[in-house]
């Protein structure tokens, strides 16, 4: 059967944001009018002021839902959720005062309300769904709200799913029933039995509400694959299937007609068309702004790095981009005199220290104390200060702000689907630099990677950009 409680907590978060938006407004109105003494430029009575924000209030969430507020995989992942949020606040601000000029009718007092609007809406909307997400999660340990799974299929994607919903109270699903998991060893779990068969499960679940059906592989017997489908539909039961090449299913996709056949089109990576020239806008905009900003800093760690030891501030070392292209990509100095640029093998060795070697590749290229750095390094690593002159790489359109990491040739062949990743300008930050570095295997990083260049949004560099300010302040760089 459907499953209502998405529905209704989309329309618990319309309800919620409309009356943060109002409280906004509202307190914006009596902070600057009430409260504040200061002369305002316009005299605009309460009750207007209500009925013209009461009236154009529908446009302000008809924006939320356009940038995807009321979408699952948005308003479950907090920071993807605050940067659009942002964005929202802004353009529903932006059109309450275009509304005003075309309309020639004054709705701010004074000028002052305007700021304290979207400052107010911002936090408010903000702490509403921070609540109503934990509420939300208090419901799923109640058992209000799941979302009942029965995975069909003997595959690794079974296995990944099962353990990837494990813990119900967090992702409001739950498995109850496994058809096959014999290869992989599936066994009875604490909320799901595994069964041999389609009917054997069908049997023993007719009298448990089952909301999904999700099949990982597709038999050779169609009419088996025939007889899912069918008890789904008669019995409203929404279905999904994995794809046995599940690459194919990845980055853009195109349905269309080609010469009256129906055919999907495949692209290397959803960074195509516009999305490059939005990407690169936000380089040459972003970077430009990040890059005046950190300048002062700048000056200062080249003075020291030159005071410490004399040698050479910058190095610049050779890199992969886009299409194999190779890239000198800027970098502080942080190693000794002669080891920058070296590989870790040489270097270790002219240190003789070649017993640090396999310890450093073993650690995923990482070592606690490694004697290559020296104490200034330690400190501009720790804080990724060492690549701030990549920003001058972004601005070149060697890199861009966000990507996959820059790595040098013989690093990357050790990958098989290095061409993947190559289809996108590298990254001076990505996915594995905001999800612990120190804790990922070279593999997983590529992973990390490989998924960024095939599910490429606009967001979600947004999203990544917030996070790494947010993984440096804590820290969490490199070693």
């Amino acid at each position: 059967m459907k499953n209502n409680a998405s529905i209704v907590y989309n329309v618990c978060l319309v309800i919620g944001d409309a009356l943060a938006v109002t409280a906004a407004f509202t307190l914006a109105y009596v902070i600057r009018v009430s409260i504040n003494h200061r002369v305002i430029h316009q005299h605009i009575h309460a009750l207007a002021y209500i009925a013209i924000l009461a009236a154009l209030l529908p446009f302000w969430i008809l924006i939320f839902a356009l940038l995807g507020l009321y979408n699952t995989r948005v308003y479950d992942q907090r920071f993807n959720e605050l940067g659009r949020l942002i964005v929202g606040s802004f353009i529903g601000i932006l059109f309450i005062i275009s509304f005003s000029y075309i309309t020639n009718q004054t709705i701010f007092p004074a000028r002052l309300v305007t700021v304290y609007a979207f400052v107010f809406t911002l936090a408010l909307v903000f702490i509403f769904r921070t609540l109503a997400r934990g509420a939300r999660r208090q419901l799923f340990d109640y058992g209000i709200g799941i979302n009942n799974i029965l995975i069909i299929g003997d595959t690794l994607s079974t296995n990944r799913l099962v353990k990837s919903l494990e813990n119900t109270a967090a992702t409001g699903q739950r498995v109850i029933g496994v058809v096959g998991g014999v290869k992989h060893s599936i066994k009875d779990g604490p909320s799901y039995h595994v069964y041999k068969s389609f009917k054997e499960a069908c049997q023993h679940l007719k009298n448990k509400q089952l909301n999904s059906i999700i099949q990982t592989e597709l038999y050779s017997d169609f009419e088996l694959n025939d007889e899912i489908l069918t008890y789904s539909q008669e019995h409203h039961i929404a279905y999904g299937f994995v794809p046995g090449n599940s690459e194919i299913f990845v980055g853009n996709l195109e349905a269309d007609l080609f010469y009256h056949v129906p055919i999907i089109a495949v692209h290397q990576t959803a960074l195509i068309g516009w999305g490059r020239v939005v990407k690169r806008l936000m380089d040459l905009i972003v970077g430009g702004l990040m890059l005046i900003v950190a300048s002062p800093f700048m000056l200062i760690v080249a003075i020291i790095i030159k005071m410490s030891d004399g040698g050479p501030v910058f190095f610049r070392h050779e890199r992969l981009s886009r299409y194999n292209r190779k890239v000198k990509v800027f970098k502080f100095r942080s190693h000794r005199m002669g080891l920058s640029g070296l590989e870790p093998e040489e270097a270790f060795k002219k240190l003789g220290r070649e017993d640090l070697i396999k310890s450093y590749r073993d650690h995923g290229d990482q070592l606690e104390f490694d004697p290559r750095i020296t104490r200034i390094g330690r400190f501009m690593r720790k804080y990724s200060m060492d690549e701030l002159p990549q920003l001058m790489n972004v601005l070149k359109g060697d890199i861009s702000l966000i990507g996959p990491r820059a790595l040098v040739a013989y690093e990357l062949d050790q990958y098989s689907k290095k061409s993947l990743i190559l289809s996108v300008r590298s990254g001076l930050t990505g996915l594995a630099q905001i999800s612990g570095v120190r804790d990922l295997s070279f593999l997983e990083r590529r992973q990390l990677d490989l998924y960024y260049v095939e599910n490429w949004t606009f967001w979600g560099d947004v999203v990544i950009l917030f996070k790494t300010f947010w993984v440096v302040l804590r820290h969490k760089g490199r070693s």
